[in-house]
């Protein structure tokens, strides 16, 4: 799959793609299935970053990082900068619920959607793109771990967002 193809990952079964600010207003047509989502950054957008982030303090832990990690993890022309999932063997989330938790994180509240922090210090966060894949009967797990080793292999580094710690 090419990453940096919109109609590409449309042929792949994406959907959605909508603005964050968007669906911060109406999130309601975001599925109440399992699933894999992808945060991408519109027109190759060179970042820009926060020193302070909008991200919650969940469990106290400070979600801003050093503007030089921020650097160094950057992915140059790449569309997609966070792969997350939605669901598991042992979850019940769905891409609803995961995204709105997602979307309250980067509101600044308390709430445990620490992973794709990054994406939150971002001065155009409000302008990155949603979209989302439904799963049925794949696990989303095994797809997100697909999609990342996909993504390493195309671009020699994990998504922006994807932290390896």
């Amino acid at each position: 799959m090419n990453f940096n193809d919109i109609d590409d990952l449309k042929k792949e079964g994406f959907i959605g793609f909508k603005r964050i600010s968007e669906l911060l207003v109406n999130n309601s047509f975001i599925p109440k299935t399992k699933g894999v989502y992808l945060v991408l950054n519109p027109n190759f957008k060179k970042a820009e970053y926060l020193h302070i982030g909008t991200g919650g303090h969940f469990k106290g832990k400070n979600p801003n990082i050093l503007l030089d990690v921020l650097t160094a993890n950057w992915v140059e022309n790449s569309l997609v900068i966070y792969i997350g999932k939605a669901g598991s063997e042992n979850s019940r989330a769905t891409l609803y619920s995961r995204l709105k938790q997602y979307f309250g994180f980067g509101q600044g509240k308390n709430i445990g959607h620490y992973g794709g922090r990054f994406i939150w210090q971002l001065k155009n966060s409000s302008n990155l793109i949603i979209c989302w894949k439904p799963l049925v009967n794949d696990d989303p797990r095994t797809i997100e771990k697909q999609l990342i080793k996909d993504f390493e292999t195309m671009f020699s580094a994990r998504p922006f967002a994807n932290l390896t710690y």
